[in-house]
């Protein structure tokens, strides 16, 4: 469903035990909203929960749940870190995204 880089990997790792979260038992929570330059924008945060609502997945080790209204927008989609000057952070590589914004934080289909 989701795949997650290496460089994602070690910086969700790292942010989730700044944040006090265990990345081995709590999940990353990843979804869709309206809004954006683009029509739709991504969301990304830590849950300790997993609700009824949510599709369970898991990739280079990290726990990834994703609510069922947004599966269809996230298919096949990898989650990338890019750090360093002109990194942008985290960056969602949408194979079904037709456009983008600039910034690359919403899309369209």
């Amino acid at each position: 469903m989701i795949k997650v880089s290496e460089d994602a990997k070690k910086k969700i790792a790292a942010l989730m035990l700044e944040g006090g979260f265990d990345n081995t038992q709590d999940f990353v929570r990843v979804g869709v909203k309206s809004g954006g330059c683009s029509g739709l924008s991504y969301e990304l945060n830590f849950d300790k929960a997993q609700t009824n609502d949510d599709k369970l997945f898991e990739d280079n080790e990290v726990k990834i749940v994703v609510n069922k209204r947004s599966v269809l927008y996230l298919a096949g989609t990898i989650l990338e870190y890019s750090g360093g000057l002109n990194g942008k952070g985290f960056v969602f590589n949408n194979p079904n995204a037709e456009r983008t914004c600039g910034c690359g934080e919403s899309f369209s289909l």
